[in-house]
């Protein structure tokens, strides 16, 4: 069963990259196991090419996998600035709160009035 989630895995598009991690690492994309017992047009293209042309095809693909890692990279970096954005909007600044100042004043005016109380020093207004 692991096998299956795995293949399921690794040839799913992720949308960070915009690419599956297969194409990523090998240049193209997988061929599913049934492609092999019924064969697709993509499967039956390859079986009617020559040994030497099909190892140019192959070399052709594997000199675009940076292009791809790179697309990819691009694509991860785009998308994570989109999170970014989308997590800023729904999060509140802690900086930006309009009464903090005037609750931090309070704050500390209240703690000094009670160490004021504790050390004795504290004087009522009315004597």
């Amino acid at each position: 069963m692991l096998p299956y989630a795995l293949h399921g895995y690794r040839t799913t598009v992720r949308t960070s990259t915009g690419a599956t991690p297969f194409s990523l690492v090998y240049g193209m994309e997988a061929v599913l196991p049934i492609e092999v017992e019924i064969p697709s047009l993509r499967v039956l293209m390859e079986t009617k090419l020559e040994e030497a042309e099909w190892v140019q095809t192959r070399f052709d693909q594997l000199n675009l996998i940076e292009e791809k890692r790179l697309t990819a990279l691009c694509h991860g970096q785009l998308y994570q600035k989109r999170l970014k954005k989308a997590f800023d909007k729904k999060v509140e600044n802690p900086k930006r709160r309009p009464n903090q100042e005037r609750v931090h004043s309070r704050w500390t005016e209240n703690s000094k009035e009670r160490s004021r109380q504790k050390l004795g020093i504290y004087q009522k207004k009315g004597k």
